[in-house]
């Protein structure tokens, strides 16, 4: 009997060691892959096409281009690396105010760059890993024109699988746009209130 309590004693002990050391493994990540990075890319498309081919133009049409921006892109993180380092002293209600007023320009900038793809379709052909996240190739095909390219970087470090940059014939969309937004910053001096009204009118 005595025996038996024993091994019944190691066996609660072993049972809660396992248990404690199970408690410290950490969950499997499910990291990025090449089929969900082309995945989202492909859905991005489909949607950029369908409003090229709606026939809507003007507000209608940046609209459109401004809710496939907020639903795949990685909006927030494209604002911050656009705004550099005046992100670090802005407060979180000039953050929100940059954020939206940064996506309605970017969305009306880029629907008039993609207003001249009209008769033209947008296919993903292929991707790639680069360091820390996923580059999608698509190809804008034109009748009777040369195709080009747009890349699309694709990562899921906020936790979902979003674009976080584009770069469309070499054009790199977050490197371009750091310049414009530090150019009109400093036209205001500094003034962040100032250059998100700005930010407002501009695109």
């Amino acid at each position: 009997m005595a025996n038996d309590a024993k091994i019944d004693r190691r066996r609660m002990i072993a049972l809660g060691a396992a248990a404690t050391a199970g408690a410290f493994v950490p969950a499997p990540v499910l990291a990025l892959n090449d089929t969900q990075a082309r995945a989202l890319i492909t859905r991005t498309v489909d949607d950029v096409n369908k409003a090229i081919a709606s026939g809507k133009s003007g507000s209608a049409l940046y609209a459109d281009f401004e809710r496939i921006f907020v639903k795949y892109g990685d909006v927030p993180i494209i604002a911050r690396s656009a705004l550099g380092v005046a992100a670090r002293s802005a407060s979180s209600a000039q953050m929100s105010a940059f954020t939206k007023a940064f996506q309605g320009y970017l969305a009306r900038k880029y629907g008039k760059r993609f207003r001249e793809f009209i008769g033209a379709r947008f296919e993903v052909v292929g991707a790639r890993p680069v360091k820390t996240f996923y580059e999608v190739k698509s190809t804008a095909i034109f009748r009777g024109q040369a195709p080009f390219e747009v890349l699309w970087h694709v990562s899921d470090k906020s936790g979902q699988d979003r674009f976080f940059n584009l770069v469309i014939e070499g054009v790199n969309m977050l490197a371009s746009e750091r310049t414009e937004i530090g150019a009109m910053l400093d036209r205001r001096r500094g003034d962040l209130n100032a250059m998100i009204e700005d930010l407002k009118k501009a695109g």
